[in-house]
């Protein structure tokens, strides 16, 4: 009885506003650790269906009028950080010996947006759980440090508003925490640097295509084609285009884009608490050395061709 009524403690306390992606990751690794995660419960399935609804409501905070400007001046820095994000991502993965899936959700989550990006392009590879968690928390742990680290550079540094806000958001993974960094370093940098986050964002889509060719691609036995697509990219897309046209419903959009980030939060938890410890050791130190490279080389990479401009 005690574990039943820790798990649906843990599960309210994920609803807080003050928990986020991190917190719940740890909270549903501590179910998973005492074993209060409910038998009947397959909290794995539960956990990747709300994954894929979470996405679909975090497109209708997309607006594409606002980000097309910003992301025309800085396109170059925006596609050449994904893709040299990606690349590295794959032969360091190769080097480390980290799992293929996992280093290709940590590069995913490194080029785009943390954990939005790894939550869709997971089921397009058929990631495993601990795959997935794995790759959450190493991009949520950098995460956290890049909201104390970042604006201490940029102060260090001497930067502009806008120059920081640019950098916060190619350089840093999740939305929440490219928001924190900026509003600690300026006012100011808060607008350029949600605007480029959110055309930053956008780029789910075609590393979503991209990642169903390359493993459809290299699968052993029949190849697959787009119809492996999962099945919540379309609405994702209806998503992105109704907050575009629609502005009249922008009160909706945010309420269900609130909605969405709060199932995040709770399928992450339950994800956690899926988790074998086991599978977790085995994964050892690789996985986050990995993401730290390519934090630090988008990181380093970005701000460099920032100041040369």
């Amino acid at each position: 009885m005690w574990k039943r009524l820790l798990f649906i403690v843990l599960l309210l306390a994920c609803l807080h506003p003050q928990v986020h992606a991190a917190h719940a990751l740890l909270l549903g690794l501590l179910v998973a650790f005492v074993g209060a995660a409910p038998v009947r419960l397959n909290t794995a399935k539960v956990s990747k269906t709300l994954l894929a609804c979470s996405v679909v409501g975090l497109g209708f905070g997309v607006q594409m009028s606002t980000a097309v400007t910003l992301g025309r001046d800085y396109a170059s820095l925006l596609i050449g950080s994904i893709l040299l994000t990606l690349l590295v991502a794959w032969w360091v993965t190769r080097w480390l010996g980290v799992a293929r899936k996992t280093g290709f959700l940590i590069g995913a989550g490194t080029a785009i947006c943390g954990g939005s990006a790894i939550a869709a392009v997971a089921p397009a590879i058929r990631a495993r759980s601990e795959q997935i968690a794995i790759a959450l928390g190493c991009v949520f742990i950098l995460n956290g440090l890049a909201l104390i680290i970042f604006p201490v550079i940029g102060h260090w540094l001497a930067l502009d508003p806008q120059t920081f806000g640019v950098w916060a958001a190619v350089a840093i993974h999740d939305t929440s925490s490219v928001v924190g960094a900026a509003q600690s370093f300026h006012p100011d940098s808060l607008a350029p640097a949600t605007t480029l986050k959110l055309a930053r964002a956008v780029f789910i889509v075609p590393l979503v295509l991209l990642s169903v060719w390359l493993f459809a691609r290299q699968a052993p036995k029949a190849r697959q084609t787009l119809s492996a697509l999962p099945s919540f990219l379309p609405w994702f897309l209806v998503a992105v285009v109704l907050a575009q046209t629609l502005p009249q419903l922008a009160w909706l959009f945010e309420d269900l884009v609130w909605l969405a980030q709060n199932l995040l939060v709770v399928s992450i938890y339950l994800l956690g608490a899926s988790m074998q410890l086991s599978q977790i050791r085995q994964a050892g130190i690789r996985p986050i050395l990995l993401a730290t490279v390519l934090w630090c080389l988008v990181a380093s990479g970005s701000l460099l061709w920032l100041l040369a401009l």
